[in-house]
């Protein structure tokens, strides 16, 4: 990008924290959760929601189980106001869950905030100013003591009006665009807030560090967290909050280290649906902590219904590809991950601990209410153990191992034939057309097998080249009888190398599949595969549609 001038951008400075302590930390229980998806995703929609709407994404963050919901900015607009009116007086908010409205610092607004709040038990006001250098030079054109008065005018008037309100208020503040403020700024402004407020053990105040701007790497916004809480005034007794945005991509590893360096709650949204790149997802949070054993205190467990009323509250799509929920997250197209999920599920089900141990799955997809179903799926790039694995869950079909490259060849050459992906109805389907509906030049009529003395005896009828054959061979089972008989007059030579059989379908209507492999001079190997109810005659099958495969 030789265009850009030199200057243009700056690397973020570097924060001067010795002996830092978060590296070390590990993330051991749930932060205190905020969702502002009603509040700050909302104001980033294209549409924003209805009353509808509304009410129904609210209804979905309570039954997640959010104990704090930022419900939008009540004095900004009528809808936001009536909206919380609704919530009110329909009493749809549980005595457990503290409602949040943002408010800047000026009284008519903060007046009609407390109107919107009448008749709220727990809530939560939300005042906040710009106090970075950017805003202050360009935006407000303020000195630093100007931006604190305008912030204790703010925290002045929430006091005033929460003498008059019936029920309990918090504070929060936030140094809005904390990431652009110089550190020793941003904790004098805090500390001035809480000490207006009249901080203590039974009136804690959240302290919202926000990434409005996601402007550096993660580990400094970690740093910038740790500052401030080894220099924020009674600490004890202020909730250090998160809310990051994802300008940098990074907005989910900037919140975890954040929680390592001491914040105590997060805000963002479902799906990171906010303003330019989105808030944190508060998603992948929640299922990032569940991997590695820590309660989320957040109930994923049926993400469809989650995305099904975003997407439709919101008119977003997620992408496919999105962490935990995306609809091929859980979708192999390589070979070599399908085999080693092939198998990763299977150890899993035989093995006795629950601890969760498949390759390339890093949380159980039942977890989150999805099926094994679409794990895999068929393309050009897949191999053999993915359609072994489509014909043993969705059909039955348990071929034996040494089988999986000659019909993974089978599928893949219609796959690339075809240039996309195969359905398993359509992987079925060539193996039907291969080992069912094959041409035959030799076909089987009828067949009995009589055992004496550990010797089988078997009379076998069958058409060959047009004519029809009825020739005795003897054994030491059934199978080698028949090949004994068949060998009277069947011109190619071959020898049977392997043999497996099962079960299929329910017991009371199960047949037996059968599979032979068979070798000759001409060709390396090739397989068949017979079904009946009978073992002996889906025995026998198999070796006649091997027969008809290798010498067609």
């Amino acid at each position: 990008m030789n265009h850009i001038k030199q200057g243009k951008y700056r690397p973020y400075p570097q924060i001067d924290l010795p002996n830092r302590q978060w590296p070390n930390n590990t993330i051991t229980h749930a932060p205190k959760w905020c969702s502002v998806d009603l509040r700050d995703g909302n104001q980033a929609l294209i549409n924003p929601m209805t009353m509808e709407k509304k009410l129904e994404l609210f209804a979905l963050l309570l039954k997640l189980g959010f104990k704090e919901i930022e419900v939008g900015f009540p004095s900004a607009s009528k809808v936001e106001f009536d909206f919380l009116r609704r919530l009110v007086n329909d009493k749809l908010i549980p005595d457990d869950v503290t409602i949040q409205v943002l408010v800047q610092a000026r009284e008519h607004l903060i007046a009609k905030t407390f109107e919107s709040l009448k008749g709220v038990k727990k809530a939560t006001v939300h005042l906040y100013n710009s106090t970075s250098v950017a805003q202050r030079k360009i935006v407000f054109a303020k000195t630093q003591e100007e931006i604190i008065e305008l912030a204790l005018e703010g925290v002045d008037l929430v006091k005033k009006y929460e003498a008059a309100h019936d029920g309990e208020i918090f504070l929060e503040y936030s140094p809005e665009s904390f990431t652009g403020t110089e550190l020793e700024y941003a904790v004098a402004i805090a500390n001035a807030v809480t000490a207006r407020w009249g901080i203590n053990e039974k009136r804690k105040v959240i302290i919202n560090l926000p990434a409005t701007v996601e402007m550096s790497t993660p580990n400094i916004y970690a740093d910038q967290i740790e500052w401030m809480s080894r220099h924020l005034d009674n600490r004890e007794n202020v909730i250090i909050s998160t809310h990051t945005h994802n300008d940098r991509g990074t907005s989910v590893a900037a919140t975890e280290l954040a929680l390592l360096a001491g914040a105590d709650r997060v805000e963002g949204t479902l799906l990171s649906n906010g303003e330019r790149t989105g808030n944190v997802d508060m998603i992948t949070l929640a299922l990032n902590m569940l991997t590695q054993g820590v309660d989320p205190e957040l109930d994923f467990s049926d993400i469809n219904e989650v995305l099904d009323v975003v997407e439709r509250c919101t008119e977003m799509e997620t992408h496919s590809r999105h962490p935990y929920v995306g609809e091929l997250v859980y979708t192999a197209f390589s070979g070599s991950h399908q085999d080693a999920i092939n198998k990763g599920l299977a150890y899993q089900k035989a093995k006795e601990d629950s601890f969760w141990e498949v390759p390339y799955l890093p949380i159980d997809p039942a977890d989150v209410g999805r099926s094994y179903e679409s794990i895999i799926r068929i393309n050009s790039q897949s191999g053999k153990g993915g359609v072994a694995y489509i014909l043993e869950k969705n059909y039955g079909y348990q071929l034996p191992k040494a089988m999986h490259p000659e019909v993974g060849r089978l599928v893949q050459m219609v796959s690339d034939e075809e240039g996309r992906e195969l359905e398993p109805k359509e992987i079925y389907k060539i193996f039907k057309e291969h080992y069912f509906k094959m041409p035959e030049h030799i076909s089987l009529v009828d067949f009995t097998v009589t055992s004496q003395k550990k010797i089988a005896k078997c009379s076998l009828t069958y058409i060959y080249n047009g004519e029809e054959i009825t020739a005795e061979g003897e054994g030491n089972g059934p199978i080698d009888a028949c090949k004994d008989a068949l060998m009277k007059d069947y011109k190619h030579d071959f020898s049977i190398s392997s043999y497996s059989e099962h079960s299929c379908g329910d017991k009371s209507s199960a047949n037996a599949v059968a599979y032979m492999q068979i070798h000759s001079k001409d060709i390396l190997s090739c397989f068949g595969v017979g079904t009946d109810a009978d073992i002996a005659t889906a025995s026998v099958k198999a070796l006649f549609c091997a027969l008809n495969r290798a010498f067609h």
